[in-house]
């Protein structure tokens, strides 16, 4: 008789999920399969099924999975849906992953998983995007997030496990790639910037290292498919990669400079399939291949015959940004190199550059950034560059980058004006734009009148001088409404008379001018510029950004309570780019409540917005860190914003989330707040509102399932609202679970006609039941603890010899439960141990006639 590898209670289920809009259902038909198939979906259902489990089961369902992929991809037209839906398969493998540690590799459960992965994409139905971005991060960080790991005799098994586990994630990241048989080009990049941070932000070397090793391969392999031409267009990051790869050809590392060398040998190449002349393709690959692993000049060399000759003028312009922004690097090596790459690939004659205003803008905003002599002198020289060539758009962007501090402005143009006849060109050139509309009053304003209210502005600045003499006015005005005044005047004058008008009617001027409330005036001020739909509110948002930079800023609460108003316009909104929301995260870490509760209100404008998810995926965990500050009007606030969020983000795009909520919960269940306990009740009956039958897959499935004893037992909650607030969701959670029989129940009957339904129908779980009374015993309310302890009873009384062995936590609980303060509790616990030690004297004696209790078959619904 053969054994079965995959030994099992149970046999298979059913399960039915949505996916867009086609209904697919799992009943699979096993008739097709060998005995080691079946017997691998057997193990396969019950291991989706269970909680904690060891690493030889782990190994065990992924050999299993592996096993049908080899059954299902033998079939003619098989489908991995007809057995088990591919997604959830997915998903429990990506979990395996992440549970692995990241201190120590010592299990081949890493490799297994991202194998199993490579056997899952061999079959149908494909795999959705979202589906392979949440693998490779998965693959990347739980590799990349290993420590070092150094070759030695004492370590062999250690490097050789790591050797494998590098391998397969190769395997897996070559396998996710392909559509069909190429490789898809907005994949790779997908991936990319899933890898890039690990090199562009991480300190450790190790770090670095790996991810350009594994972008080194990844790019080999696309190498070996030369109908690329018909792909290329798809990846938009050719110049960002170049710029990165090149700058760390010139790393300090010797490790980290081969390893990018290698990488950008492999780009070069991929750029000569596609862009080069057929005829001339194998005589440039030669001469590529003559400098492989050549050293960093060799390889700059290239990389700038490349930027003449291969790349677009946008192309061109994101190689250059990358070595702009190493120049405001603390390190003197990585300016250095930055400044050596610019001055290489922008020798003259200078080829066509893109995107000229976003370099202006960046060299404006970064010029009190850049201390050190050597970048100081490069950046200049690309500023006079980009004017001899592109003047009007350096002149115009500079004009038009107002950002209410105008002696920021200043430095660009002193230093155009510093070059030889820098200056002519600058006022020859504005002179231009000037004198059609001098010329004739009767003349349609052209773009000159957009210039002149700016250069009058900045003449302004430049002679605010004169006023300094006059100290003794100056002394006698009170400099808050000295401001506003002038802050009037300045918008009167650039055709903004309505808007002054409008705050007028409002009060809002005299707010901003009282001690007590000119944080309300700021805040309808504000306001009011969304209202009015100003063109300022863009560059204006720019600038607040650029202020909370500062940390210190000693207006950051000011700037603040401005951008989180600016964020209701969706022209502001549109702006807001992953370096934005990034800079905002930092800010949840400071020390001020009011800064914080302002956050939180920018998180909830996010998500009423409905297109930030990405942006929103940054400040998640920031949001869910709140919800455990010492500050209790922060944790207030933050369950304020819970139930919006809750109310405006979909499970299509913000699932994790949501998940994360649900596990976060739990604990504020038996919270002592009141206010507090009910703000969690209704977060969690909103959240279950939103979940749907397709939707309810491992992990969230499992706290679904975690959360139903406590729900029944908050029916008795001394708070009204609260337990109001739980029959609806244990009504919703019996639809959601397919539980028609208990819905009925749960919607009418008291707590102890519900507990024994619940139990007699899903007796399979009653060990988990008994773990969850266990949670509830230290519940502050007598009320609830004494039904936990019931229930408790009542479970023991069902359970056989093998799960009796399991509850050693139970009994302790229980004896300490005996010296409660609560009367009834303690009289219950006692009863429960008498109860409990005489089911263990019958187990290990049992009686001629059989004492066991039917435990009823997993039922699925």
């Amino acid at each position: 008789m053969q054994m079965n590898p995959y030994p099992r209670k149970h046999q298979l289920g059913r399960v039915t999920f949505l996916r867009s809009t086609h209904q697919v259902s799992w009943n699979p038909d096993l008739t097709g399969l060998r005995q080691s198939e079946r017997e691998a979906c057997e193990f396969i259902d019950e291991f989706l099924e269970e909680g904690q489990l060891s690493e030889s089961e782990k190994l065990k369902f992924l050999r299993a999975v592996e096993t049908l992929s080899a059954a299902v991809q033998a079939q003619a037209n098989g489908n991995m849906n007809d057995y088990f839906p591919k997604t959830i398969l997915a998903k429990k493998i990506e979990v395996l992953i992440l549970e692995e540690s990241t201190e120590v590799l010592v299990s081949s459960v890493h490799q297994r998983a991202m194998l199993c992965i490579v056997a899952l994409s061999q079959v149908n139905p494909p795999f959705y995007l979202s589906q392979k971005l949440d693998l490779v991060n998965a693959g990347i960080s739980s590799i990349f997030s290993l420590p070092l790991i150094m070759p030695s005799l004492d370590r062999k098994e250690s490097a050789s496990l790591y050797l494998q586990t590098v391998q397969a994630l190769d395997d897996m990241l070559q396998a996710l790639v392909m559509e069909d048989m190429d490789p898809d080009m907005s994949l790779l990049q997908n991936f990319l910037e899933i890898i890039l941070p690990w090199l562009t932000l991480s300190e450790k070397v190790h770090q670095q290292i790996r991810a350009l090793g594994t972008i080194s391969r990844m790019l080999r392999f696309i190498c070996n498919f030369p109908r690329l031409s018909q792909h290329m267009m798809e990846f938009s990051m050719t110049g960002k990669m170049m710029g990165i790869l090149g700058l760390s050809c010139m790393n300090a590392n010797h490790e980290i400079s081969v390893e990018a060398s290698e990488a950008l040998h492999y780009f070069f190449k991929i750029l000569v399939l596609h862009r080069s002349m057929k005829q001339k393709t194998e005589i440039i690959l030669k001469d590529l291949q003559k400098n492989f692993r050549g050293g960093w000049f060799a390889n700059i060399q290239n990389l700038a015959m490349f930027f003449r000759k291969y790349l677009t003028p946008e192309e061109r312009a994101d190689v250059i940004m990358v070595p702009m922004e190493a120049l405001t690097n603390a390190s003197r090596h990585d300016v250095c190199a930055a400044s050596k790459m610019l001055k290489m690939i922008l020798k003259h004659p200078m080829p066509e550059i893109g995107k000229v205003p976003e370099i202006i803008q960046y060299i404006y905003h970064n010029m009190n950034r850049i201390t050190e002599t050597t970048a100081q002198e490069t950046i200049k020289k690309i500023l006079y560059l980009l004017a001899q060539t592109y003047t009007e758009e350096v002149i115009l962007t500079l004009l038009n980058m107002e950002d209410g501090s105008q002696r920021g402005v200043c430095k660009p143009w002193e230093i155009l004006a510093s070059f030889p006849k820098g200056y002519e060109v600058i006022m020859e050139f504005l002179l231009q734009k000037l004198t059609p509309y001098q010329k004739s009053k009767g003349q349609e304003p052209s773009h000159s009148t957009e210039i002149s209210p700016l250069i009058i502005s900045f003449l302004v600045v430049e002679g605010d001088t004169d006023f300094q003499d006059q100290q003794h006015a100056t002394e006698r005005m009170d400099p808050v409404s000295s401001s506003v005044e002038a802050l009037k005047t300045l918008m009167q004058s650039t055709g903004y008379g309505d808007y002054v008008s409008y705050i007028q009617k409002l009060g809002g001027w005299e707010l901003l001018t009282s001690p007590e409330r000119h944080y309300e005036g700021v805040t309808l001020l504000a306001r009011a510029m969304v209202i009015k739909n100003c063109w300022h509110n863009r560059p204006l948002f720019s600038f607040l950004i650029r202020i909370l930079q500062e940390r210190d800023h000693k207006n950051r609460l000011t700037a603040f309570m401005f951008l989180t108003e600016l964020l209701r316009c969706p022209d502001v909104v549109a702006t807001v780019d992953e370096v934005t929301v990034r800079i905002l995260a930092n800010w949840f870490q400071c020390e001020e409540p009011a800064i914080v509760k302002l956050l939180l209100r920018v998180v909830e404008t996010f998500a009423k917005h409905g297109n930030m998810v990405r942006q929103f995926r940054i400040l998640e965990p920031y949001v869910l860190g709140c919800c455990y500050s010492l500050d209790d009007d922060i944790v207030m606030e933050t369950f304020t914003v819970l139930k919006c969020l809750v109310e405006h983000l979909t499970w299509k795009h913000s699932s994790s989330f949501l998940t994360q909520l649900t596990f976060m919960l739990g604990p504020l269940f038996e919270e002592e707040s009141e206010h507090l306990r009910l703000m969690a009740f209704e977060i969690y009956g909103a959240l279950l509102a939103k979940v749907k039958r397709t939707v309810l897959v491992f992990p969230l499935k499992h706290q679904v399932l975690n959360l139903i004893v406590l729900l029944v037992l908050h029916l008795e909650d001394a708070n009204v609202n609260v337990a109001q607030l739980c029959r609806p969701a244990l009504c919703h959670t019996a639809t959601i679970l397919g539980w028609s029989r208990l819905k009925a129940i749960f919607a009418e009957k008291d707590v102890w006609t519900i507990l024994r339904a619940l139990l007699k129908q899903e007796g399979n779980r009653a060990l988990w039941f008994l773990k969850q009374c266990l949670a509830l015993f230290k519940s502050p309310q007598a009320p609830i603890r004494q039904t936990a302890v019931r229930f408790a009873g009542q479970i023991i009384q069902t359970l056989d010899a093998e799960e009796a062995n399991e509850i050693a936590e139970v009994y302790t609980a229980l004896k300490y439960l005996r010296e409660d303060p609560d009367s009834m509790v303690s009289c219950l616990a006692a009863q429960t141990l008498y109860i409990l030690e005489a089911k263990e004297k019958l187990l290990v004696n049992p009686p001629t006639s059989c004492f066991c209790s039917r435990r009823p078959r997993k039922t699925y619904s």
